[in-house]
């Protein structure tokens, strides 16, 4: 019991990388192309970043690109907030203090675990 109250209390390491990548992309969103820049449809994802194709594992290991898979998985409510750098970063870190996540897998699996799906959908 005690391992779960410090599990929620205490963030991974993987969550410490996610929420970097995250403010990495919120800070330099300057450099990366918004879904609604490549096509004029009203889309539900229109305020997800354009992920461009590539086949080089090396770069989609990379910074870049794993940044703009981060931030078109966070939740709609916390992408909102991103012309405001403190509360981004407050809303980010609660997220991931609630989630915990230990994996890239979690994180993207984040929508089946019920208590994060109701307080961010």
């Amino acid at each position: 019991m005690s391992w779960i109250i410090l599990k929620t209390r205490h963030t991974s390491l993987k969550s410490q990388y996610i929420l970097s990548l995250a403010l990495f992309v919120i800070k330099n969103m300057k450099i990366f192309t918004p879904n609604s820049d490549i096509h004029t449809k009203n889309t539900r994802n229109k305020s997800n970043l354009f992920v461009p194709q590539t086949r080089l594992v090396k770069y989609q290991k990379g910074v870049y690109f794993t940044g703009i898979k981060i931030f078109n998985h966070l939740p709609q409510n916390i992408k909102k907030l991103s012309s405001d750098t403190n509360k981004i970063k407050r809303e980010l870190k609660k997220f991931l203090r609630l989630g915990s996540f230990y994996s890239f897998e979690e994180f993207f699996g984040w929508t089946s675990l019920r208590n994060l799906y109701a307080l961010y959908l």
